[in-house]
This record gives C-alpha cells, sequence and structure tokens, in this order.
C-alpha cells in the first residue's frame, strides 16, 4: 500500500472511529475498520465502478448493478462472483448513502436513495449468508452491517460533517 493511501487510511480510521463511538451506538472496531476501507477505497473515484457489463463498460446503474450479480441469468459467472458483485453494491450504497445522501442520483441514476440503502441492505444480507469455508470469518460482519446499515449510514454522515469541518467542502468534491 503506497505511503499516500497508507495515510489517508489512517485519516479516515480515525474520522470513522471517533464519529462511530460519539454518534452512535456502533462501538465495533470491525465494522469501523471495515467502514474506514470503504472510504479509503472509494477516495478513488475509478474505484467506485468496478462492475464491468459484457463489453467491459463500468456499471453504473444499480438496477444493472443487481442484475449482473445474479449467478443464473446476470454477468456472475459463480455464486463467488455473485458475492463479490453484492459486496461492492453494499459497500457502494452504504457510501453514497452515508457522504452524499443528496447526491446519490449521481451515483446511480436509475435508482432513488431509498432503492439505494434496501439494495445495500440485502445485499450485505446476502454475503452474509455466504458463511462457509473461506468467508466463514467475515459473515459474521456483513450480516451486522445489513442490521446496522441505518446507524453506519448516520455514522457517515458526522464523518463527512467533520471532513468538511477539517478542510472545508473541497475535500468531498
Amino acid at each position: 500500500m503506497a505511503a499516500e493511501s497508507t495515510d489517508l487510511r489512517e485519516l479516515f480510521h480515525g474520522i470513522v472511529e471517533h464519529c462511530f463511538t460519539a454518534y452512535t451506538p456502533v462501538h465495533d472496531p470491525v465494522v469501523t475498520d471495515y467502514v474506514t476501507g470503504i472510504l479509503t477505497e472509494f477516495s478513488k473515484t475509478e474505484h467506485l465502478y468496478p462492475l464491468r457489463d459484457a463489453e467491459g463498460h463500468p456499471i453504473r446503474e444499480l438496477s444493472s448493478m443487481l442484475a449482473a450479480s445474479d449467478p443464473i441469468h446476470g454477468l456472475a459467472s459463480s455464486f463467488d462472483e455473485e458475492r463479490k458483485f453484492r459486496k461492492h453494491i453494499g459497500d457502494f450504497a452504504l457510501f453514497s448513502t452515508g457522504m452524499y445522501p443528496d447526491s446519490t442520483h449521481k451515483y446511480a441514476a436509475d435508482s432513488s436513495f431509498a432503492e439505494l440503502v434496501a439494495a445495500g441492505k440485502e445485499s450485505y444480507y446476502i454475503v452474509s449468508q455466504f458463511d462457509l469455508f473461506e468467508y466463514e470469518r467475515e459473515a459474521g460482519l456483513f450480516a451486522r452491517l445489513a442490521d446496522q446499515f441505518d446507524t453506519c449510514r448516520y455514522g457517515l454522515s458526522k464523518v463527512r460533517d467533520e471532513l468538511t469541518r477539517l478542510n472545508g467542502p473541497k475535500l468531498l468534491m
């Protein structure tokens, strides 16, 4: 990991931990570390849309992401691929509804705020059901993220407020 990315992760970790402890009942270091990872990953805009259609173009619409995640009729070629797609949908929904709730139409133009929230919760729940073999250890985390999705969204809104306070709105553009 590059030094810049490590520094950014450390900054985000401190803010996430502070905001979640101060403003939410989520005092789970595994959850706050995971949310820190989402912020760090999505700080590079090209990481917002890693899912690709059959032609290799980024999938930007929620309905297309959900359709692609189907291991029978979609682009997911296996249940492992379905899990990967659903994990991204959960992360994408949590990030966009928590950090940019008034701009979710920019992130998933075909979906409302409520649809993004529902898809995020459902996707994390589905990921939590992959609870065997190499996924067993993480399943509980995704069950907690599904259950605490709204609380984590609120915590991220406080993170946004803190980042704006620290560096002004230009940091979040």
